[in-house]
């Protein structure tokens, strides 16, 4: 369990600064000869040290759907470790078929840095990019095909669902969007929302839960969460652990939901929940920006 947080900072990757990492080592204990599982392995800032810890690279696999991020990850490739390009629900049925089980499970369901940072992805609108937002540049669906193609309903129903703004408002800037599309990139959208939003703000650009609702339709990330959770049991050995990195409340609902129905679920219960609360990034990784909204849920194999 989490005593005091580790003042030492490591040098991380560049790229990308792992959210909650002296919290997540901690929690997980990993030691030397457990294989481990990254199931959303982005630049590797997690894996290399639970890597360093484990020792056990031939027997250990990171998973990410992301291009950038397997090309990173290839370093961690050549030391033996698998990789596999695709999501985590996609890797984690295939993996439960092979009858691979792992000491340690990892789950970050945040968006990099580096994605967020990176004009041409399309996540954001603070660097001006093509309307993009896709984690697997492979599939069809990008926001831009979303935000030009999808009803007026359809809009105003994603970006209460996945933005939770409040219906009203949600319908006054889905009817923006389709009165002024099509939109190519993040800039423009983000203007016109801002332009028709009519609410009061401060420090919060009022396209940022419109954005935020578009990137989890166009990778379907709430169901990705819901499908990935009864995979765990089977994922881990006994005495196998694993740790959930949520960064919203939509995500964190899902899995608390999951593991309370675990706490609850008594002799059937296929896993001992270690976090009554969630670990916060507020608390445990301070120095971190990124980490403020993040929350660290983990649980151990019986």
């Amino acid at each position: 369990m989490i005593g005091e947080m580790s003042k030492e900072h490591p040098p991380q990757d560049s790229l990308h600064v792992p959210v909650l990492l002296e919290a997540t080592l901690d929690l997980l204990a990993p030691i030397q000869g457990e294989n481990y599982l990254d199931l959303t392995a982005g630049y590797g800032g997690h894996a290399r040290r639970f890597l360093q810890a484990t020792t056990n690279f031939s027997d250990s696999v990171l998973v990410d759907r992301d291009d950038f991020a397997i090309a990173k990850l290839s370093e961690f490739e050549q030391q033996g470790v698998r990789l596999m390009h695709t999501d985590f629900v996609t890797a984690a049925q295939a993996l439960v078929e092979e009858g691979q089980q792992f000491s340690i499970v990892l789950i970050d369901l945040g968006v990099s840095s580096p994605q967020l940072d990176m004009g041409e992805r399309g996540f954001s609108f603070k660097n001006n990019g093509p309307l993009d937002m896709r984690m697997d540049r492979r599939q069809d669906v990008s926001a831009e095909t979303l935000v030009n193609t999808a009803s007026t309903d359809e809009l105003a129903s994603i970006i209460v669902k996945y933005g939770e703004e409040p219906y009203g408002l949600a319908k006054r800037i889905a009817e923006a969007i389709a009165a002024n599309r099509p939109f190519k990139d993040t800039q423009t959208l983000a203007d016109c929302i801002k332009q028709h939003h009519r609410g009061k703000w401060t420090k919060v650009h009022p396209a940022t839960r419109t954005f935020q609702a578009l990137r989890i339709a166009v990778n379907q990330e709430l169901r990705q969460v819901e499908e990935v959770l009864p995979f765990l049991p089977r994922l881990l050995k006994a005495g196998g652990r694993v740790g959930i990195i949520s960064f919203h409340s939509l995500e964190d609902r899902l899995v608390k939901q999951y593991f309370t129905e675990q706490r609850d679920a008594g002799f059937e219960a296929e896993l001992q929940i270690l976090t009554k609360k969630p670990l916060d990034g507020a608390t445990y990784d301070v120095h971190n920006p990124r980490s403020r909204s993040a929350k660290l849920r983990a649980a151990v194999k019986k």
